[in-house]
């Protein structure tokens, strides 16, 4: 990535937002905001406490966690990154929290070239939402998301792969946000805001 490059991530899959900024002095800036319900209030200030809003019409990029996350704070993260790369006219880029876990994964036990690991989330009395992920060279950083998160009902996630329970760790979900922004800088892709939509395995209500 340009050292002139400025990039924005936003993350709020969880109760947790996490923001990062690369391309700024410090180089890497990242910060995690515990706001719960609060998070339609606070969204922008936390967001100005790295970037403020003076400076957006500096940014080159965004990525954005897309979920699976509760409604509300998956969709407002979603919709301010589609609204802000429209109005700048700069690619955005949205990947799935359970992407940005297989990463992180994959760095400190990778499984074999091939093989597909699941990352699952059980969500009580409706089931367990679930992705699969596989090591791909031609995929951007390497990992694949060959199911994309989805909700089974109870007694249908049975896998005979390798799997584990999803856990967000918002500031190092967040660098990988930060990692795949500056890949897809690095080979100039097309970051079209459109296609960059909210992921809800489940009905529209809070979990």
């Amino acid at each position: 990535m340009s050292s002139s490059s400025l990039l924005l991530a936003l993350h709020s899959s969880s109760e947790t937002l996490g923001v990062g900024v690369l391309g700024l002095a410090p180089q890497l800036q990242l910060a995690s905001f515990p706001l719960g319900r609060q998070l339609s209030n606070d969204l922008l200030p936390c967001v100005e406490t790295l970037l403020p809003a003076e400076q957006w019409p500096q940014l080159d990029r965004l990525v954005v966690a897309t979920g699976p996350g509760g409604f509300t704070g998956t969709r407002l993260t979603v919709v301010l990154a589609r609204t802000l790369a429209q109005q700048l006219q700069i690619p955005l880029h949205g990947f799935s929290s359970f992407l940005l876990m297989a990463r992180r994964r994959w760095a400190i036990d990778p499984w074999p070239e091939g093989e597909r690991f699941w990352l699952h989330q059980p969500l009580p009395r409706r089931g367990v939402v679930a992705g699969a992920y596989a090591r791909d060279p031609s995929a951007l950083g390497g990992i694949a998301e060959v199911v994309e998160p989805r909700l089974f009902r109870p007694g249908e996630f049975l896998p005979a792969e390798p799997s584990a329970e999803a856990e967000v760790e918002v500031e190092a979900d967040v660098q990988q946000l930060l990692a795949l922004g500056s890949l897809a800088t690095d080979a100039e892709m097309a970051g079209p805001w459109q296609p960059v939509l909210p992921l809800y395995p489940t009905s529209p209500v809070e979990s």
